[in-house]
């Protein structure tokens, strides 16, 4: 294997190396495009029992990034029933793993993206596709990081795992499978979270609430628990007197014949409050006109709350925060209503305790609890060796003195022990992960990938 000498530079006592050279960026680009061209979202509403699991896109997402680690060099391992993947490299006692996911969200509203979701096309210096902020663009970077890191003069010490999940999105099936089968890493990261680092992530709670049906109302809305709807359309015989409603409550709307369509702005639950929710906007509109227990819960006890504070009262902690609740879907048809709520619990506080006033107020309305999806919180001490670390290579490399982070958002930095988010999106960047026209700014990307580069060397070469 040819080995490239590359020169140094030193930056607060650390050997610093550029690692990525033009010839790496131009392939891992031509690499992310492939991968973002495989629509990887899940076709199979969770049967596990299907084989591929998620999906055939999927697992030819799987299966295409494990032959882009062959190729690097790395031993791979592809789990027989299709729910997750692992590539590695190196000698040592010690394993750093590098958790990613393949599988994407949705592609949205059509009309609203500029070019073809599943075809990357760069404008303006930014790769535009679904995936390319969460989590395909970040998962190529910290590979080719990687790639950069072998061909260099470096000696690996440790051993390094890269670990592809396929259920992020929904369930995380695939880690409690890998949980399941394989050992955990000592130590590592997630290229699915902000720079410098998130070291404290709140627990997610998603329910379903579901109740009575209506015969003369038909609602169909959202997505996914993780999504804020940013639209909510509602069928109705009166448009008239129910546009004068909206407009009194300043609820903005569309009207084509019968259909009125609420409008709001999506983003991911995690950030609920940046966003503005179409569904939370139509009930609170139709709670008089078209009652209904569900319509009436949505409209009473959460209207345009996203800290779920009429529900729970005050719920927030000095490490993560307020909670954060979503609205994330609503469907009523004339045998069955459901919603589905996705909550961000603050770190200290109890699961229980919160779903226990959740099911003591759904009770007077008619709803029946169901949990649906559970992660416990994330918390590594800014301490830690793998936080300074970390957090010491984004400031060498970037020259930026930025805090590390909590989130709302669930990475997979919580399925196993001492691990953190690291990356790739940039403090004061534009999210659009989730959204329509999500893209990753080139320059960004090639960054991400240095600094993960570094990030690399020090947990495993020295």
């Amino acid at each position: 294997m040819k080995r490239i000498k590359i020169e140094q530079r030193r930056v607060n006592g650390e050997n610093m190396t550029d690692y990525i050279t033009e010839a790496l960026k131009s392939e891992s680009l031509r690499t992310l495009k492939k991968l973002i061209a495989i629509p990887s979202v899940n076709m199979t509403n969770g049967n596990e029992r299907a084989f591929p699991p998620f999906g055939k896109a999927i697992d030819q997402a799987l299966k295409q990034t494990l032959n882009i680690c062959e190729k690097m060099g790395m031993d791979t391992f592809y789990d027989p029933e299709g729910f997750y993947g692992f590539a590695e490299y190196g000698e040592g006692d010690e394993t750093i793993g590098v958790l990613c996911h393949l599988d994407v969200v949705p592609e949205g509203d059509l009309d609203k993206w500029e070019s073809n979701p599943f075809d990357a096309v760069e404008r303006d210096g930014v790769l535009y596709g679904r995936g390319t902020q969460d989590d395909k663009g970040p998962t190529i970077a910290a590979l080719y990081a990687f790639k950069a890191v072998m061909d260099s003069e470096e000696v690996f010490n440790k051993k390094i795992r890269f670990i592809f999940g396929t259920d992020e999105e929904t369930l995380w099936r695939c880690m409690k499978m890998y949980e399941a089968h394989e050992d955990f890493p000592d130590r590592g990261f997630v290229p699915d979270g902000t720079f410098p680092l998130t070291y404290a992530e709140k627990a997610l709670l998603q329910v379903k609430l579901t109740g009575p049906g209506a015969k003369k109302m038909s609602i169909e809305c959202g997505t996914s628990p993780n999504v804020v709807p940013d639209r909510a359309e509602y069928i109705c015989e009166n448009t008239e007197q129910l546009s004068a409603i909206f407009d009194k409550m300043e609820i903005p709307y569309t009207v084509e014949g019968k259909k009125m369509t609420v409008l709001g702005r999506s983003v991911h639950a995690s950030q609920a409050q940046d966003g503005k929710n179409a569904i939370a906007l139509l009930a609170k509109g139709l709670v008089g006109f078209q009652p209904h227990p569900a319509i009436s819960f949505i409209g009473e006890k959460i209207g345009m709350e996203t800290n779920g504070e009429t529900l729970f009262g005050k719920v927030e902690d000095e490490i993560t925060g307020e909670l954060t609740l979503n609205v994330g879907t609503l469907t009523i048809t004339d045998t069955y209503s459901e919603i589905t709520l996705d909550m961000r619990i603050p770190h200290s506080h109890d699961k229980e305790a919160i779903a226990d006033k959740l099911k003591k107020v759904t009770q007077v309305y008619g709803l029946d609890y169901m949990e649906y999806d559970y992660l416990p919180s994330l918390y590594v001490p800014l301490e830690s060796d793998l936080v300074q670390t970390l957090w010491n290579v984004y400031k060498d490399k970037t020259g930026d003195d930025s805090e590390p982070v909590t989130s709302g958002g669930a990475t997979y930095a919580r399925s196993m022990p001492n691990m953190v988010a690291f990356g790739a999106h940039f403090p004061g960047s534009e999210s659009l992960a989730h959204q329509e026209n999500e893209g990753i700014k080139l320059d960004e990307f090639y960054k991400s990938m240095d600094i993960y580069a570094e990030a690399i060397v020090r947990l495993c070469c020295r």
